[in-house]
């Protein structure tokens, strides 16, 4: 039964899968990340976008304080690409920034939105 079909509704009840659909494991690898990236603002090339994405994946990995993970993607992108970087995390936050051209990218990792760009 296919994902459409089982929201549909009959007389009033939700149509769902067999239990034993749900339990199937698919042989497939996994990709190397099963976090879901959402780019939702960028001015920035692909190829430093993705290293962005990357290195957030991995301060994720290292750190559960969010200022901690602000911080390592910060330090790794004044090594990489100059100073000076800024970089915000969090779940909750409204910013206006003024940033140099072709850097700045604003992306979720799953629940977090990571803001990173280059000023000053």
């Amino acid at each position: 039964m296919s994902t459409e079909e089982a929201k549909r509704t009959t007389n009033g009840g939700i149509v769902g899968k067999s239990i034993s659909d749900d339990r199937k494991v698919s042989p497939a690898t996994p990709p190397p990340s099963s976090k879901k990236i959402i780019i939702k603002n960028a001015d920035m090339k692909d190829d430093m976008q993705k290293e962005a994405i990357d290195i957030a994946i991995s301060a994720f990995e290292k750190n559960n304080v969010e200022k901690d993970v602000a911080e390592h993607i910060k330090k790794e992108f004044d090594k990489k690409h100059g100073p000076t970087w800024h970089c915000i995390v969090g779940r909750n936050f409204g910013s206006y920034v003024t940033h140099e051209t072709n850097h700045f990218v604003y992306f979720y990792l799953d629940q977090k939105a990571v803001l990173l760009f280059k000023s000053g």
